[in-house]
């Protein structure tokens, strides 16, 4: 395979490509195809972009659609369409049926565009400066919200950080006792003397797709929410990858019963991979003045078709939810039942089709997300060695591919025993 052209002219600060080195030309659901006609199983689904797949066959006919009849492409933050299709179609198929009240803010197409809204929201109206994040988290590249990233290799790359950020304990970081980890969060705020300023909002994710699958537990949630009312801290939550039905519900947090004051949504908000961002605000928090926060693609009126498209093929029922919940039931009984640990030790961590294996070897998840994309499996790892196998296949693969792609994984760790594997 000849990538003279990407290594010759594209920047070094390219990533996945050196994990998965081909060059690929289609794709179609869980099935992505190279140049020459190889055929890879895709448990990756563009970090999380793609959760419905790659080329839904009706929201590509509504793109084409929408092209031929010279839709409007980019609306900036103009009235379109579009644009009041999405609204009206997120509102009744999405917020009304969870009982959720927000405003839709359409920020920068990156999620990590929407973060740094979010974080200069809570500022504004809170009045406060410090944002309080959390260990394990991952929120994006950007400066401030590099800065809220708990990898320390990633934050070194800015060379500075933006000032006013603490650091808190994840769920079960440092002890497995809920009420404990709460009571140090309360103490934290609560004791005159503690050194720690009442932050301006508390920002998480419910299950941590970077920082290893880290699930916090609704009990967490709920203490954490309370904390965050009685001292007038807002909560965030960045559903940028654990959202749009990746956990099984549509929202990481329904199922602790919580309600964000703003929650982050991108990656598959748009339902086709386009590029569009959102951030969903509290009605009585929503001070933004005209053009306070802008940037001049929020207005990707192509990803709103999809994203229409996506919401209500997809959550006008329960069908895919019921459907994610079945297939990761599934996943976690193959995991029990055929990894055995005495060849390796490992837990199973993540929910919903955000699961994965993690290994008390950190070597040993590189080592397989190379074997198997070898074997034509596309598959990542993540934690903060990279200890974890993630597996995140289409929200809609077919029941014959899923067991097809992780035969394949547990067929190479049970040759974990017949290798040297080295540390």
């Amino acid at each position: 395979m000849n990538f003279s052209i990407f290594e010759n002219f594209e920047s070094n600060v390219r990533s996945y490509c050196r994990a998965f080195p081909n060059i690929f030309s289609s794709a179609q659901n869980a099935f992505i195809y190279s140049k020459e006609g190889e055929r890879y199983i895709d448990f990756f689904s563009g970090a999380g972009s793609v959760n419905y797949g790659h080329n839904d066959s009706t929201m590509m006919e509504a793109v084409v659609s929408y092209i031929r009849n010279n839709g409007l492409l980019q609306g900036l933050d103009m009235h379109t369409e579009e644009k009041e299709r999405f609204i009206s179609t997120f509102q009744t198929k999405v917020l009304q049926p969870r009982n959720l009240n927000y405003k839709i803010q359409f920020t920068g197409p990156t999620g990590t565009n929407a973060v740094e809204a979010a974080i200069k929201l809570a500022r504004k109206v809170t009045g406060r400066y410090t944002i309080a994040c959390f260990t394990g988290g991952y929120h994006g590249m950007t400066l401030g919200s590099l800065s809220l990233t708990a990898n320390s290799e990633k934050r070194l790359t800015t060379g500075v950080q933006i000032p006013g950020i603490l650091r808190l304990p994840y769920d079960k970081f440092s002890v497995q006792d809920v009420d404990h980890q709460l009571q140090f969060l309360k103490d934290v705020f609560d004791k005159p003397g503690s050194g720690y300023d009442l932050p301006a909002a508390f920002i998480l994710e419910c299950v941590q797709g970077e920082g290893g699958l880290n699930v916090a537990s609704s009990m967490w949630l709920q203490g954490l929410s309370k904390i965050a009312e009685n001292i007038g801290a807002l909560i965030i939550v960045d559903d940028i990858q654990a959202g749009c039905g990746r956990t099984g519900s549509f929202f990481s947090f329904e199922e602790a019963g919580i309600t964000p004051d703003i929650v982050c949504l991108s990656k598959s908000i748009s339902g086709s991979g386009m590029p569009m961002s959102i951030n969903l605000i509290a009605p009585h928090y929503d001070s933004w003045l005209p053009g306070e926060h802008n940037g001049t693609f929020r207005g990707n009126n192509l990803a709103m078709v999809t994203a229409s498209v996506a919401i209500d093929k997809y959550w006008s029922d329960c069908k895919l939810s019921e459907k994610v919940t079945k297939n990761s039931n599934y996943l976690l009984n193959r995991m029990l039942s055929e990894i055995d640990p005495q060849i390796t030790p490992y837990s199973v961590v993540g929910k919903g089709l955000m699961i994965g294996i993690k290994f008390e070897n950190p070597y040993l998840a590189k080592n397989l997300s190379t074997k198997l994309f070898n074997k034509g499996l596309i598959i990542e790892t993540c934690g903060p060695s990279s200890e974890v196998l993630k597996l995140m296949p289409p929200l809609t693969i077919p029941e014959g591919v899923l067991d097809e792609g992780f035969s394949m994984i547990s067929k190479e760790i049970s040759n974990l025993s017949n290798i040297a594997v080295s540390a």
